[in-house]
């Protein structure tokens, strides 16, 4: 069966970590004093080395805790109150047969689908491209955790990580994560076609923002083709009943996803362990669902929540954060040149060419 682990405490990345995009010539990091980038090459920390495992399920918990979600997180020891995911890791023992003495040979899965047998769960990652499947030690375990640190900043959940919240602030961004917690926060559930929310689709919401044009429901909960199959609600290509789809519950159990459709609709990115956020009829991603409620400071990367903020070319910045990426020098009412989404001074952009 599935084998569900707590993950554990491993180093902290990041100060002193070379930048893997530099290639030696950034020696370590160097953290700004606002920016989520190295003050040395300008690159994320996220390039220079990714947050602990332990980080990323502490950061998984407070996120899914206060939500219907809370079931998928624990306790954390030590009595503070806060809450770690509870990650669900898939250990495969397969027999190696093929010398004499028979030998084991052990996959670790770094998260699989809970609640699952693992007869289901490894039908799930199988119809998931085998470069993106979690397996520990791999380049697929990787991009989940890069995808984490993408799709689900801290800084858009926890207001003490935020160097841009102005006096006053720091309870309208409570407010909105509560908000989005209680309206949008999902974890998609794989079940077999027709077995989602354990088959009771009557008891459970559907999508207000249903398209009046989509194809006739059936009523065993699926979108009925003339083959008779399930079909996907992204690439509309049916879906045989012996498969497993992933489903969203704010969208109701009359949609399903395959797996490897299941992604944000503005990024297409993989919805990082089936975490998602419901909006307009569609699955988002974290980063993209805030985004699409309020601007990001292409400065600091946090969210925006005072009212007065400059824009340029279709980005936003805190006043305060609209400076040179250079010299740092404040460039409101000054000329300026915009390059990658970075702003450079007269003398700076000068100087780069």
């Amino acid at each position: 069966p599935a084998v569900l682990q707590m993950s554990g405490s491993q180093p902290q990345g990041g100060r002193g970590v070379p930048c893997l995009r530099c290639r030696g010539l950034c020696r370590g990091f160097e953290p700004h004093s606002w920016r989520k980038i190295c003050k040395s090459c300008k690159c994320s920390q996220e390039e220079h080395s990714l947050s602990s495992e332990l980080d990323d399920d502490l950061k998984i918990g407070r996120l899914l805790s206060g939500s219907r979600h809370a079931s998928l997180t624990a306790r954390l020891k030590g009595g503070h109150g806060g809450r770690i995911y509870k990650r669900n890791r898939m250990i495969v023992t397969n027999p190696n047969v093929s010398g004499k003495d028979p030998t084991f040979d052990t996959i670790t899965y770094e998260w699989a689908p809970p609640g699952l047998t693992q007869k289901l769960a490894m039908q799930y990652m199988e119809l998931v491209p085998r470069e993106l499947q979690p397996v520990a030690g791999t380049d697929g375990a990787l991009q989940r955790r890069r995808r984490l640190a993408r799709q689900l900043p801290l800084h858009d959940q926890d207001p003490a990580q935020c160097h841009g919240l102005a006096e006053g602030e720091q309870h309208l961004m409570e407010e909105f994560v509560t908000k989005y917690k209680a309206e949008a926060l999902g974890v998609g559930e794989v079940a077999l076609p027709g077995q989602g929310g354990g088959g009771k689709e009557e008891e459970k919401p559907q999508d207000k923002n249903t398209d009046p044009g989509r194809a006739p429901e059936s009523p065993n909960g699926a979108l009925e083709s003339t083959a008779g199959n399930y079909l996907c609600d992204s690439c509309q290509q049916p879906v045989p009943g012996d498969c497993p789809v992933v489903y969203a519950e704010r969208a109701g159990y009359t949609r399903q996803w395959h797996p490897a459709c299941f992604v944000c609709c503005r990024c297409a990115e993989p919805l990082v362990d089936l975490i998602y956020f419901w909006k307009s009829g569609a699955a988002w991603c974290g980063r993209h669902y805030c985004e699409s409620l309020r601007p990001r400071c292409a400065g600091c990367d946090e969210i925006i929540f005072s009212e007065d903020y400059k824009q340029v070319e279709g980005l936003a910045w805190h006043n305060k954060h609209f400076a040179c990426v250079e010299c740092e020098s404040l460039l409101m009412g000054k000329p300026f040149a915009l390059a990658n989404a970075s702003l450079l001074c007269t003398t700076c952009s000068q100087s780069r060419r």
